[in-house]
């Protein structure tokens, strides 16, 4: 923190988003496309965000790990009334801000939007696109995500590597804070969907499957018990699930995660992990990141698995009926789909104001915008949602 680092343009009608201090990026109030100048703030530095947060209208909030720099940019813009959009993948960030700044943010008419980029934007969205598809009631989903990389490979940056540590040290706080919040749990309707084991080979895919470590599960069980509370939609069960390859690609898994799990209990393992990201992640995370090669290979593609119940027939009653594939993918989901998902999240939460929902607040992806244009939006910029294969009874 503590200069300006680089200048980024995109998004419809030309219009341009400084990068400043901290990583925060803000449009301009007076309409999308005019040109607005570098704004120097810090996270540490209360004033200079209240100054940088009265002069817009959405601030897109690149910090991070959140837990440790995020907050002061939610207080900043929910105080000075403007909106805030993030690309956490960190539940008890997450989570903590709708505690903290639910009802504020409300009162202040202003939209705080969390998790807008690769996590969670394509599953929380998914999970409706594929709602949306079926001709029917759609009751669960599971998802699997395939990650493909080029000749040169692929790798993360270490920040995301940080934000998994801290996340999953902290774990007993997260359950307290969910005791807190007190959410009412999400009635399952029809049949409960399959629970799966840590490791299992996939037909489908014709390879091993895990489950998904990241925030997907969280983000999408709040978008579906706001939509079932506020909107009396039927909720969906959710799982996600990640491709890992053969057996050889399994077993250095099992012997990585074990090691990492038993590290992040201990202070000094923890340290250690934040010292040598690419040693304990066998070379998938590195305080440089991906070049600009790796970029250019990799792609992702989200595929997800619907069951549910055909027109006329009651979910309470007998299993489902009735399948449908659907599918999301893109480019390079860390630099490349992530900034195209939080800038059209953006571009929607300004262009579709109507279709928001109706009180200001903390919100996922999915609460924010289930009636806006933002897929429509994303489909146009690379990062596509299709249907695999219709229903069928």
């Amino acid at each position: 923190r503590g200069r300006a680092e680089e200048a980024a343009g995109g998004g419809e009608g030309g219009q341009r988003a400084e990068v400043g201090d901290g990583g925060l990026r803000c449009a301009g109030k007076a309409s999308l496309g005019a040109e607005v100048g570098l704004l120097l703030c810090d996270v540490s530095d209360a004033t200079s965000l209240a100054a940088m947060a009265k002069q817009t209208r959405l601030v897109l909030n690149c910090v991070g790990p959140y837990r440790f720099f995020g907050e002061p940019v939610v207080e900043a813009c929910v105080e000075n009334g403007a909106s805030c959009i993030d690309i956490s993948g960190e539940p008890q960030f997450l989570e903590g801000m709708y505690l903290k700044y639910n009802e504020k943010a409300a009162e202040k008419g202003v939209y705080v939007v969390g998790s807008c980029g690769f996590d969670s934007i394509p599953a929380d969205m998914g999970v409706l696109y594929t709602r949306d598809k079926l001709k029917g009631t759609l009751t669960g989903v599971e998802s699997f995500l395939t990650v493909k990389s080029g000749p040169e490979g692929a790798c993360i940056h270490d920040g995301t590597w940080k934000s998994a540590v801290y996340g999953l040290a902290d774990q007993d706080n997260l359950r307290k804070l969910r005791k807190q919040i007190g959410y009412a749990p999400v009635p399952v309707v029809g049949a409960k969907l399959k629970r799966r084991g840590l490791v299992f080979y996939n037909r489908e895919f014709k390879e091993y499957s895990i489950p998904f470590m990241g925030s997907d599960v969280s983000v999408v069980k709040r978008s579906q018990r706001y939509l079932h509370t506020e909107l009396q939609e039927t909720p969906v069960q959710y799982s996600a699930y990640v491709n890992v390859g053969g057996l050889g690609s399994v077993i250095k898994l099992m012997f990585a995660g074990i090691l990492f799990l038993l590290l992040v209990k201990f202070s000094f393992g923890r340290k250690l992990l934040i010292k040598y990201p690419e040693f304990f992640s066998a070379g998938r995370f590195t305080k440089e990141g991906p070049t600009q090669k790796q970029m250019d290979g990799t792609s992702f593609r989200m595929t997800f698995f619907g069951e549910g119940y055909s027109e006329g027939t009651d979910p309470q009653n007998g299993k489902p009926n009735v399948k449908i594939c659907t599918e999301v993918k893109g480019p390079e989901p860390g630099y490349v789909a992530t900034p195209i998902a939080m800038v059209q999240a953006g571009v929607s939460l300004l262009e579709d104001a109507a279709c928001l929902p109706k009180r200001g607040g903390v919100y996922s992806p999915g609460a924010a915008f289930s009636k806006t244009k933002l897929i429509e939006r994303l489909n146009k910029r690379g990062v596509e949602f299709s249907v695999i294969s219709k229903p069928e009874v």
